[in-house]
């Protein structure tokens, strides 16, 4: 596995030598853009258009648009004051706290943790205090000239960090429009949602989540290129015609219901020691 960052996680006076190595793939299927006429791969080039030519990497600066066509030029020098000392590459856990109290939407990627040379201890260390309090460490990080802000957390006896969004990194839910204030629901409506709910309850196995889309366009390229015969996927069936919120509740659970249709329901009884039930 790839190593993309060395150095050390420190809490209190322990100290870790670490390695990171990123825990997610895109495993999105890339396409190339090629000219019809003579499929050749469409190249693009950097084009001043004001000057009217091709500049090179050399000629280009990074600027801060402030306004329209109003810009602020930063130079290397500029950004290198700016950048803190990365020599001694030092994440310091800054707090503990609990998992559940981090909404998802603040994280962002995953990387497994490994101990490096001499840190095997220190590292068994963390991880078993981490496992044993529920807790997570909060820290920041540089990564690729950038601040990031992190968890540290136990995921199947391997430390990861996941780097969050910043506060100010996530818009306000008061900007996203059309959200409906509270509705005047019937008793019945809700009921039957909650009882939906409860149908399509089942354990969480990850495994059993597959990317249709990504497989059949496998199969597609796969048939174009040995020049098998392709064939149309069929149509999704069309939507029954509901009319009311009523009517979608109860036709989603008249779906639900059927010999092979296996969820887990809320047990009304509990299992002895010796095997007989007795009332819950």
């Amino acid at each position: 596995m790839h190593t993309m960052w060395k150095g050390t996680i420190s809490f209190g006076l322990v100290n870790i030598p670490v390695k990171l190595h990123a825990a997610t793939e895109n495993k999105d299927i890339k396409l190339r853009q090629l000219h019809e006429e003579c499929h050749s791969p469409v190249e693009y080039e950097k084009r001043c258009p004001v000057c009217d030519r091709e500049i090179e990497r050399e000629e280009i600066v990074k600027a801060y648009e402030y306004a329209k066509n109003k810009f602020v030029v930063l130079d290397n020098e500029d950004l290198e004051q700016l950048k803190k000392e990365q020599d001694d590459k030092a994440v310091e856990i800054l707090d503990f706290v609990k998992l559940e109290e981090i909404d998802p939407i603040y994280f962002e990627r995953s990387y497994f943790i490994s101990p490096n040379e001499g840190g095997a201890k220190a590292y068994s260390l963390l991880r078993q205090a981490l496992g044993d309090t529920g807790k997570i460490g909060i820290a920041k990080i540089i990564i690729r000239s950038k601040e990031q802000l992190a968890v540290l957390r136990v995921y199947e006896n391997t430390l990861v960090m996941e780097t969050i969004h910043y506060p100010d990194e996530v818009r306000s839910v008061q900007d996203v429009p059309n959200v409906p204030e509270e509705s005047d629901l019937s008793k019945k409506e809700l009921s039957t949602a909650v009882t939906l709910i409860d149908q399509l309850t089942t354990e969480f196995d990850v495994g059993k989540y597959k990317d249709d889309y990504r497989t059949a366009l496998m199969e597609l390229i796969e048939a174009k290129k040995n020049n098998e015969e392709i064939t149309t996927a069929k149509d999704k069936p069309a939507p029954d015609n509901v009319t009311s919120l009523m009517d979608a509740l109860e036709k989603s659970l008249e779906k639900t219901k059927g010999p092979t249709k296996k969820r887990r329901t809320k047990a009304r009884t509990k299992t002895t020691t010796s095997g007989k039930k007795k009332s819950s």
